[in-house]
């Protein structure tokens, strides 16, 4: 099993931690986005939107982190991390969304601004990005976002929201989201996204 990823890219890290929480063999094989590796034909085989991650298990393809957590989760029968009982998929898959919108147009934007100097509007992607964490904030009443027992919608919303404070959003206001983010830095197996000392964390 190869994963195809950036250190970089909180995409890329959703997939790679939850292969890591998971504690299955992979190799890591990191694509040179600076050079445009992800736009070459070889890779565009794998993926023809050209971005990582791409999981290749044996000749069976999957991009798009979320849709690599899912396969994984179903793959290894692991349904302590997606439930098959019917509220629970529902609840997953609504924070999937979120981790697909509110969280890539917010704190995932606010970074890659500073990170790779992508053209948004600061102010505009900072106060998305501070929407989305007073909602988690509210709605975190228990240790994860289902309650006591992590699953992929913790590990989907973990990366962007750890390195926040890289697109100078201040966490710090949301103590309920930081117990949260430190409970999955306190999971067996579990690898940290890499840090770069850029706006709030520099």
């Amino acid at each position: 099993m190869k994963l195809y990823h950036h250190p970089l890219s909180g995409h890329a890290h959703r997939a790679h931690l939850f292969l890591s929480l998971l504690g299955v063999p992979y190799d890591l094989v990191e694509v040179d986005l600076a050079a445009g590796a992800h736009k070459a034909p070889d890779f565009l085989k794998l993926n023809p939107f050209g971005q990582v991650p791409v999981l290749d298990d044996n000749g069976t393809v999957i991009a798009d982190s979320s849709a690599i957590l899912v396969y994984l989760a179903r793959k290894y029968g692991r349904t302590d991390w997606l439930p098959e009982e019917a509220v629970a998929v529902a609840r997953i898959q609504k924070w999937l969304s979120v981790a697909s919108g509110e969280i890539a147009y917010g704190p995932c934007a606010a970074r890659l601004v500073t990170v790779f100097g992508a053209d948004f509007r600061t102010d505009e992607v900072i106060a998305r990005a501070h929407r989305i964490l007073a909602l988690i904030e509210a709605e975190l009443h228990g240790s994860f976002l289902l309650g006591d027992n992590p699953v992929i919608a913790d590990v989907a919303l973990y990366s962007y929201i750890a390195n926040a404070p890289e697109g100078n959003v201040d966490i710090s206001a949301y103590p309920s989201v930081r117990a949260w983010l430190a409970r999955i830095e306190a999971l067996p197996g579990f690898v940290g996204f890499r840090k770069t000392k850029i706006g709030l964390a520099a």
